[in-house]
């Protein structure tokens, strides 16, 4: 198991938890919001995610089967959110942001939404408090499962829940869910 991710030994924040679960080695992440992108914020996310990127790699090549999930913290694409021309200087699109995430998937890891829902619109998995950005559905998806070849394979399927979200004091965030194939 391990509580952070590797490659800063001096990083102390809390935002990386990995551990073996029924044959699968599952890791839940945080990663760095990165605003304002003028400070040491966004330089320490980009940091955080070459540090991803090299635990991928490290786990790609002991060839387990890995999820590699929670809240990157990116839109991927400009479908990923509400208005794309207004979030354009954020650190959640900025450029150099989305091609650290495609550097991941580049490693031959699979984003499972988008896999199963590549043309879905207003498919988000967080709203922010303000605004009343969730009643008009002003949503972004940062929220998501990368899975290993072996994983990728016996994908089923993959949702985001958004029934959650309007609860009473509800997070601004939403699960997104998969399901997988047993192995034979």
């Amino acid at each position: 198991m391990l509580r952070h991710l590797p490659g800063d030994e001096a990083d102390e924040q809390a935002r990386y938890l990995e551990a073996d679960i029924a044959g699968l080695r599952v890791a839940a992440l945080y990663l760095p919001n990165g605003n304002p992108v003028e400070t040491e914020k966004y330089p320490y996310k980009l940091g955080w995610m070459s540090r991803l990127l090299g635990r991928a790699a490290t786990l790609l090549a002991e060839d387990r089967p890995f999820l590699l999930g929670g809240d990157y913290n990116i839109c991927p694409t400009d479908a990923d959110l509400y208005d794309p021309v207004g979030w354009r200087d954020d650190a959640l699109v900025r450029p150099e942001s989305r091609a650290a995430f495609r550097r991941l998937l580049n490693l031959g890891l699979t984003e499972a939404f988008h896999a199963l829902h590549p043309t879905a619109t207003h498919a988000y998995s967080f709203w922010d408090y303000q605004a009343g950005a969730w009643q008009r559905d002003n949503g972004l998806r940062i929220d998501h499962l990368l899975l290993s070849p072996a994983l990728a394979d016996r994908l089923e399927a993959c949702e985001i829940d958004k029934e959650p979200r309007g609860w009473e004091r509800a997070s601004d965030h939403t699960p997104v869910w998969c399901r997988l194939r047993e192995v034979a």
